[in-house]
């Protein structure tokens, strides 16, 4: 053993011992679970490209706007536009965070969405940690109603590649709630790809203005098939499942609404 690791390492054969460590190198990238190999030029393209995409870069600062969902629920009564928009500017270190989520009628009223502006510091190769406001906006009727608050959360990539983001928020009148983001992108092909999409909240306390009432108060659990046409370019569809719980549940009982329904959705996911 000992004269064949002579043999191998000895300088008679340097151009092996090169390519041997070149064809290493090639089957470590083709092997590395983070990445995929873009349709145009055979680039890797990260999994998460939202959050820690670009954290192995050497640039100084840049901006990202991830659409990750903007669709359309033509069978609901009020034919909603339902959003979910996140973006970044600032370096790998410090970034300074905005995210809109919602959901716009098109006929009718009953519109609601959140803003967050948050501050974003890297604790760890693959996640941020995040602290700043959140502002909540509700229309019933001809009645609209807001809560502000502080959010606190962190988001990242967790064991097995699965994109998590939970969050903390306590309004200005002392309620606090949790709220999960989870999902995973699973690569059909290189252009079809699979995500599996859960949200949850739950409340420490009643906030009957807003639907919500103490415990586990709703979530919804999305699989959509989008084909990336260019990776910033996808079209999309999908089905949902939403469910109210507990006291949030007999909170839309009482205003006559519907404790789960399942939505069937179309949009596209952009990027920039």
């Amino acid at each position: 053993m000992r004269t064949r690791i002579t043999r191998i390492m000895s300088p008679e054969r340097p151009m092996r011992s090169e390519r041997l460590r070149r064809l290493a190198v090639r089957v470590a990238l083709a092997l590395l679970p983070g990445a995929t190999l873009g349709a145009q030029g055979g680039a890797p393209v990260a999994r998460d490209t939202a959050a820690h995409g670009a954290h192995d870069m050497a640039w100084t600062r840049e901006t990202f706007v991830l659409s990750e969902m903007l669709e359309h629920d033509a069978a609901a009564s009020e034919r909603p536009v339902l959003f979910d928009i996140v973006g970044w500017t600032g370096g790998a270190r410090r970034r300074l965070w905005f995210k809109i989520d919602g959901a716009a009628p098109t006929v009718g009223g009953g519109a609601h969405g959140e803003v967050q502006l948050l501050y974003g510091q890297m604790i760890s190769p693959w996640w941020d940690a995040q602290i700043g406001v959140r502002s909540d906006l509700a229309r019933v009727g001809r009645r609209t109603v807001t809560r502000t608050g502080a959010v606190l959360g962190v988001q990242g990539l967790a064991p097995g590649w699965f994109e998590v983001e939970p969050s903390l928020f306590v309004t200005s009148r002392g309620r606090v709630s949790l709220n999960l983001t989870a999902s995973y992108d699973l690569f059909v092909t290189q252009r079809l790809v699979l995500q599996p999409r859960l949200e949850s909240s739950a409340a420490l306390q009643d906030d009957t203005e807003f639907g919500v009432g103490r415990g586990l108060s709703e979530s919804a659990f999305g699989l959509r098939a989008r084909y990336e046409i260019r990776r910033e370019f996808a079209p999309y569809a999908g089905i949902v499942w939403e469910r109210a719980y507990g006291r949030s549940a007999r909170l839309v009982r009482s205003g006559g609404g519907e404790v789960g329904e399942t939505r069937l959705v179309m949009g596209l996911r952009l990027w920039y």
